[in-house]
Order: C-alpha cells, then structure tokens, then sequence
C-alpha cells in the first residue's frame, strides 16, 4: 500500500469518526451503560476499522460497518463478564448455601390447597380433582365428562378461584387462633 493510499484511507476515516462518533457512542453507552466504558469500545472499532482498512479490506458502508464491529465488541464484552471464578467469589466472602424452607413452604401449601377441593361445591369438586389431582388436560376432561372443552375450561377457573378463596381464609383463621 503506498503512502498516497494510506493517507486516503486515514481521512476517510477521520470523516467517518467524525461524523459517526457521537451516535457510537451513545449507542454503546446504551448497551454497556457505562460513558467511558462505551467510548473505549467506540475507540476500539475505530482501531480494528483501521486495521481491516490497512489489510486491503473494503467497506462499501462505512456507517453499518461500525456499528456492526461495535456490536460485536459488545457482544465479546457481555462473554468476558459472565464468568465469575467460584474461588474469587469465596474469596470475598460469598457463601453457597441451599435452603429448603421455600421447598417446603410450597410442599405444604400443595397439600393444603389439595385438601380443601373436598370443600369445593361439587361441580367444581370433581373438575379440579380431574384436573390437579390426576393432572388432566382440559381435552381429557371433556372427553369423560361429555362436556365441551370450554365449559370444563370455565368451571376450572372458577374452581380455582373459589379453592384461592378458601385457602385464603383458611390461612387467615389459622394465624387468627394462633
């Protein structure tokens, strides 16, 4: 390449930095939100424009070719930052633990909602039974019941919320006697 090239090249990059800078790097901030952060990446594609320019490569849109090369260093930037050594991290105090109270919480709530189907009127009594104790489809439902797929629909949901009803105030008579 000679020097008459390479001068051309450097002010059609200077043009495009200037007339592109400001747009990279609002977009960068917007993707990393960090200014200085998304300015050395705005930095960084102008350099390995640069560079691809200087090994003959040729760019038909300066613009779209930017932004693509900014993307990409974000996206390589999102790939550095997930991972984390567990060894630093207990380094610094963090403490891995596993708790089944929440497991439990739900375990107990599944079987209380299970017990009070019993008090459901029993229309509703027999749909939700179907439907959360023996786990069928709507589609199943219907088909041993005779009834369209939609009125087994509606009698669930309103199956479940009187059950969100009952369970409710059981929770509150509950805390109520203890």
């Amino acid at each position: 390449m000679d020097t008459q090239q390479e001068k051309q090249l450097q002010a059609d990059l200077a043009m495009a930095h200037h007339d592109y800078q400001k747009m990279l790097n609002s977009h960068a901030f917007f993707k990393v939100g960090s200014r200085a952060a998304g300015e050395d990446l705005v930095q960084a594609t102008f350099m390995k424009t640069w560079v691809y320019l200087v090994k003959g490569g040729k760019i038909d849109i300066m613009k779209a070719f930017l932004y693509h090369t900014l993307n990409q260093l974000i996206i390589d930037g999102y790939r550095k930052h997930q991972a984390y050594s567990l060894d630093a991290l207990l380094e610094k105090g963090f403490e891995p633990s596993v708790s089944d109270s929440g497991r439990l919480v739900n375990i107990l709530d599944g079987e209380t909602a299970m017990s009070l189907i019993s008090l459901l009127p029993g229309r509703y009594q027999k749909i939700m039974g179907m439907r959360y104790k023996q786990e069928l489809s709507l589609k199943e439902i219907s088909g041993l019941t005779g009834q369209t797929k939609n009125a087994i629909a509606v009698q669930a949901h309103r199956g479940l919320m009187k059950l969100k009803l009952l369970f409710k105030n059981g929770i509150k008579n509950n805390l109520a006697y203890n």
